[in-house]
């Protein structure tokens, strides 16, 4: 018999139609009774599909096996809980490292350079009234990048084909990395041109980038978020945009996204973006591959091919 999987959220086209191929799929986002669905299922469940795994969805499924979470951050899955149930987590890495760190490079050019502010204004037609004025490029800065994982070091590489120097801050020292690397983030934005985040949400890095970091960053400091908001303290960021004590912000990600403060609309410092950092056909394709993968794997009886759990 087929097993049975609850699918937490919409998926990729592609992961569903694989997932419905192999296992017998309940999409627990379409129910209207979503609490019904799972007591009803509750004996039956050995599986999970996406994210949004919380300690009680997980005590209330006595044979839930594995999550499978779409997407290579799985702070939306209360890890703790799935330990001490023995339920294995895994994410899908790798496989969306060069759209985020395309995007990354993207946001800042177009950060750098207005570019979105350009093409409104020749939309607008403004521009037979005069030029737009003059802003900045990439060559010869520092950019400090807080995260030097497997999509932080695309970045960087990303960012030295730009010509600019990086630096970086992370839990610890990466002796085999060339770059210089900083203990202390405030130190590192101050002596910074560019401040990049890509290191993993959760309550151990919650507003890591604090205000004091941000005022270290400066007036003609750039900041570019494109793994968590809640990295930020977004109203101190706000603010700051504001009054001119920080010199841009490129976002792809927000604190409680979709919900975006409009006070961010009325900048012309910043350049917005809709979470979109892996939204690309062949990288999400190859996210939904993976979820599969690792759920075939385990109920064949195989190592996993990329456990968190």
């Amino acid at each position: 018999m087929p097993v049975d999987i609850l699918q937490t959220h919409k998926l990729l086209d592609t992961c569903e139609q694989a997932l419905a191929e192999r296992y017998t799929v309940h999409r627990l986002h379409e129910a209207a009774d979503k609490e019904a669905l799972i007591a009803e299922l509750a004996p039956r469940i050995r599986g999970i599909a996406g994210g949004n795994v919380s300690a009680d969805l997980i005590g209330k499924l006595p044979k839930l096996e594995i999550v499978a979470n779409f997407g290579v951050g799985y702070d939306t899955i209360d890890t703790k809980a799935a330990k001490a149930a023995n339920v294995r987590v895994t994410n899908t890495p790798n496989v969306l490292n060069d759209a985020v760190a395309e995007l990354t490079i993207g946001l800042m050019i177009a950060l750098a350079r207005r570019i979105p502010q350009a093409d409104q204004f020749v939309r607008q037609g403004k521009w037979p009234g005069g030029n737009m004025g003059l802003f900045t490029e990439l060559t010869g800065k520092t950019v400090g990048i807080l995260g030097l994982g497997r999509i932080g070091k695309e970045i960087a590489t990303r960012a030295q084909a730009m010509k600019m120097r990086v630096v970086y801050h992370g839990r610890k020292r990466q002796p085999s990395e060339p770059h210089i690397f900083y203990d202390n983030l405030t130190d590192m934005a101050r002596d910074s041109d560019w401040l990049v985040l890509i290191a993993p949400g959760g309550k151990g890095t919650e507003r890591i980038v604090s205000r004091d970091v941000l005022t270290a960053l400066g007036p003609k400091g750039m900041i570019v978020n494109v793994a968590r908001g809640t990295l930020i303290d977004e109203p101190a960021m706000l603010e700051l945009l504001q009054n001119g004590g920080l010199g841009g912000a490129a976002l792809d990600v927000f604190e409680k996204e979709p919900a975006v403060p409009e006070a961010f609309f009325a900048l012309d410092n910043v350049v917005l973006s809709p979470h979109q950092g892996s939204a690309t056909r062949q990288t999400r394709d190859a996210m939904g591959a993976l979820v599969v993968a690792n759920l075939d794997a385990h109920f064949a009886g195989e190592p996993l091919i990329s456990a968190v759990v």
